[in-house]
């Protein structure tokens, strides 16, 4: 089976299992939802297949008003604006004002958030202070189009900010990798006091930060000092991944501790890092010598799945987590098809085919 292949086996497989109105958690706007579905655009992209635009837009619509506001959201939440960049693809298929009404809208959300004393958006509203690195997933890539495409430099200027100040902090000067999240305060039980560091490189949230930081690229012109920036960001962070892939192709859940024994191959981070390579060498950011890596990240994904049925299983997918420890991290439950293993799953496989393709 082509990459293409699998990427449809995911979205035949999780429309059978839930009506677009269906997909948990129900009736929310909400980034499960928002990195799934867009992975079934990318499918649509390259297939063509009209049923999944369909069932895009109707989750679309059954959770929207009239007035394109979300029916049920958290506005103080960057996890509650990442479904945003569905609406660009879908106003330009449709012309629907209400799909550009939901633009500002969801806009307005992000703005309303308190931000560091540097200016960037705490993760939360209930979370004084915390920077997580999701955040950059959550918001970047839809501020990033958002400003290209109605020409706004200041939210431009906001996310190239969110960006830097997470990344600044998060840093670990040893390593590369990046802390999970980072307190201003210095006051939450999981940070060093000193630095406001979580203790933990896991495997997704840096995972959410390679493809957000290449989706925010597509919206950038080049020869510009954001530009420049972020790409100098994204790469050292692939590099840096790659010294964590395994001998099976994938990366652990904490991933700079793969000789542990409670720790375990994770595929949701092994599906967007794969991703995430793909389209750093399908743009001419890396050289191909990183192909070989990239083609085991994907096929020990593809190895790692099962079938029952005509249904694909895609599993050893961690759910949802807070900021934690290593025995946090490790102890997470794992789900099978999942909105975040089924969503990954479809980044790396039309990536994939891109890349192939190209």
């Amino acid at each position: 089976m082509k990459p293409v292949d699998y990427a449809r086996a995911a979205c035949d497989m999780m429309m059978r299992r839930y009506s677009p109105q269906e997909l948990p958690p129900e009736g929310k706007f909400y980034y499960h939802q928002g990195v799934f579905l867009s992975g079934m655009q990318k499918t649509a992209e390259l297939t063509g297949h009209k049923a999944y635009y369909d069932y895009i837009r109707s989750w679309m619509d059954s959770v929207l008003d009239e007035e394109g506001r979300p029916r049920i959201a958290q506005p103080g939440e960057l996890d509650d604006i990442m479904a945003g960049i569905l609406l660009f693809p879908l106003f330009d298929q449709t012309g629907e004002v209400r799909y550009r009404k939901a633009m500002d809208v969801m806009l307005s959300h992000l703005l309303r958030i308190p931000r560091t004393s540097e200016g960037a958006p705490w993760h939360k509203t209930k979370l004084p202070f915390q920077m997580w690195l999701d955040g950059l997933y959550m918001a970047g890539p839809f501020c990033a189009e958002y400003a290209q495409r109605f020409d706004a430099p200041d939210i431009r200027e906001f996310m190239r900010c969110h960006v830097n100040v997470m990344l600044s902090h998060t840093r670990d000067p040893v390593t590369g990798l990046y802390y999970h999240a980072w307190d201003e305060s210095g006051t939450e039980k999981w940070c060093d006091p000193e630095t406001g560091c979580s203790p933990e490189f896991w495997g997704r949230s840096i995972g959410w930060v390679t493809v957000a930081l290449l989706d925010d690229l597509d919206f950038l012109e080049k020869d510009t000092t954001v530009y420049r920036e972020i790409l100098e960001h994204a790469r050292a962070l692939i590099l840096t991944v790659l010294k964590y892939q395994s001998e099976d192709g994938r990366w652990y859940q904490v991933i700079n501790r793969g000789d542990h024994p409670d720790n375990w191959l994770e595929n949701s981070c092994s599906c967007l890092f794969t991703a995430a390579l793909c389209k750093a060498l399908r743009k001419g950011y890396l050289g191909r010598e990183w192909m070989d890596a990239a083609a085991r990240g994907y096929e020990g994904v593809i190895h790692s799945m099962e079938w029952d049925g005509e249904d694909i299983q895609i599993g050893q997918v961690c759910v949802g987590t807070n900021v934690g420890d290593f025995r946090h991290y490790c102890a997470r439950p794992v789900r099978v098809n999942d909105l975040h293993g089924a969503g990954a799953f479809l980044l790396m496989c039309t990536e994939m085919e891109r890349l192939l393709n190209a």
